[in-house]
């Protein structure tokens, strides 16, 4: 299978005319229909869209990767677009979510990074929600990864991103991190949310669920510029360890390990901004 992947929204960009903003969205184009990949927080999207020539018209499903504002808050201006269409995703992807920013004297204050809309008020704009928790294809050669398990001792995520339970607050275990999945003639294709899930377990997921051992590209967030410092090296030597032919990271990445991952992996990295395009 033949693909094209469009970064639409990133928190940075490459070339005139973009904007960018924290999140990210991804076009994929295979020749069965086209998925937008979450959708940034909305402030960017239409414009980037317009800019990049991608008809969000012609979009046939939407895939969320999880719940966070900066990759589900553009849906709603997706919908004033395109109107009814069907959107997949985790049912936990309404739960309400914080950060514990750090404020003085050594307190957290939590911040709402959840979901913005309602359910039922994206569903009066068009929203045709349909719920998933497993692996499954979405169109041809696509798949989302559904609940990734947890299974490396070192992607520990971080402790600041919680959800409210009994009172007081408690990490969010992101059962809603979804990825995507193309497979194509030169291996696996992963697009990345935030790998909330971790980059290694996901790309180990991806392997056992496919049978496909190679794997082409890798795009995407990998949240290792958020998470703690003794998952960074373990990641790192993981990775190498799949023979990725591209590994394009994106948003919350963070400058240190992009640093880190361009040194590594050479010519095979690229940076995934906005506009960057991954034909394979």
């Amino acid at each position: 299978m033949e693909c094209r992947i469009t970064v639409l929204c990133e928190n940075t960009v490459q070339g005139l005319g973009f904007l960018g903003e924290h999140g990210f969205s991804a076009f994929i184009e295979t020749p069965g229909q086209n998925i937008l990949f979450d959708t940034g927080q909305g402030f960017s999207l239409i414009q980037n869209s317009l800019r990049l020539q991608k008809d969000l018209r012609q979009v046939s499903k939407v895939v969320l990767s999880h719940g966070h504002v900066d990759h589900v808050g553009g849906l709603l201006a997706f919908l004033g677009v395109k109107g009814a269409c069907p959107v997949a995703a985790h049912p936990d992807i309404f739960t309400e979510r914080f950060w514990l920013m750090p404020v003085a004297g050594g307190e957290e204050k939590p911040v709402s990074i959840g979901m913005p809309w309602p359910q039922a008020y994206l569903t009066t704009r068009g929203a045709q929600f349909e719920w998933r928790r497993d692996f499954m294809e979405v169109a041809p050669g696509v798949f989302i990864t559904g609940e990734v398990p947890r299974k490396t001792l070192f992607e520990l995520g971080s402790p600041k991103w919680v959800v409210a339970r009994d009172g007081g607050w408690t990490p969010d275990p992101f059962l809603d991190d979804f990825s995507m999945v193309l497979k194509t003639s030169r291996g696996l294709v992963i697009v990345l949310g935030c790998a909330h899930a971790g980059i290694v377990n996901i790309l180990n997921h991806a392997i056992d669920r496919t049978g496909e051992n190679r794997i082409y590209a890798v795009l995407g967030g990998t949240h290792l510029g958020l998470s703690p410092e003794p998952q960074f090296d373990p990641t790192i030597e993981a990775l190498k360890e799949f023979d990725i032919r591209m590994l394009a990271v994106s948003h919350c990445t963070g400058q240190g390990p992009v640093a880190r991952l361009a040194s590594e992996f050479g010519d095979k990295f690229a940076f995934g901004r906005v506009g960057f395009v991954l034909e394979v």
